[in-house]
């Protein structure tokens, strides 16, 4: 019988190089399906928590937050964006216009987990991203997220519910909490059966050599 990985995969919507680590973990999963079974589960964690309604610029941000002049800013963004193809990501050719606010997006995240399962919680995760950076549009606006919803697969009308209420905030902001306190401050981060740790957007290889590690250190 194949051995289950437990896999959480801590991110942010906020986050491009979530979108290649994710996009590149499908990859090794589907590589190495034959040799295991998968348990994925999509774990917050907020760049700016703080971030107000409306957003910020998104090279405004980038500049001030990491000290690159506009000139790195693009070249960045023109990196990610072939890495990002590479994983499945279209991303939007002139990138994002503001940085957002995500914290209801994890909401809606945590309630496609709770509610309709693991499949239902990946397509909307991959959704929320490709509006995001594909879309490139406004995650303040909530149609934006229910489209994202819809997409998925999901019933708008409860998302609805969701987004007008505070439901799941405490939910998420505890597991946002747990994670931090365990050391992640950077994102993704994949935690593989609770305790190997793989971090940043590694390419297919990277992620099927720690299945295989751990595979082979589980059965030993």
């Amino acid at each position: 019988m194949k051995p289950t990985i437990k896999i959480d995969f801590v991110s942010d919507i906020a986050c491009p190089w979530c979108a290649v680590g994710l996009g590149n973990l499908n990859k090794a999963i589907t590589a190495f399906s034959d040799k295991a079974n998968f348990d994925v589960r999509f774990r917050p964690f907020e760049l700016n928590p703080n971030m107000p309604l409306g957003g910020q610029d998104a090279i405004e941000h980038l500049t001030e937050k990491y000290g690159l002049t506009v000139e790195q800013v693009h070249a960045n963004q023109a990196q990610i964006r072939e890495r990002a193809l590479e994983a499945g990501f279209k991303f939007h050719p002139e990138g994002r216009k503001r940085v957002y606010n995500t914290f209801d997006a994890h909401r809606l995240l945590h309630w496609a987990g709770k509610e309709y399962g693991l499949e239902k919680q990946a397509s909307l995760k991959t959704e929320l991203l490709k509006t995001y950076f594909c879309l490139a549009v406004n995650l303040d606006d909530q149609q934006n997220l229910l489209n994202a919803v819809i997409t998925a697969g999901l019933d708008p009308d409860k998302a609805k519910q969701i987004l007008d209420s505070g439901l799941y905030a405490n939910e998420v902001r505890e597991e946002e909490a747990q994670y931090t306190g365990a050391g992640i401050h950077s994102v993704p981060s994949v935690i593989l059966n609770d305790q190997y740790l793989v971090q940043g957007a590694q390419a297919p290889e990277s992620f099927i050599n720690a299945f295989e590690q751990l595979i082979q250190t589980e059965q030993a």
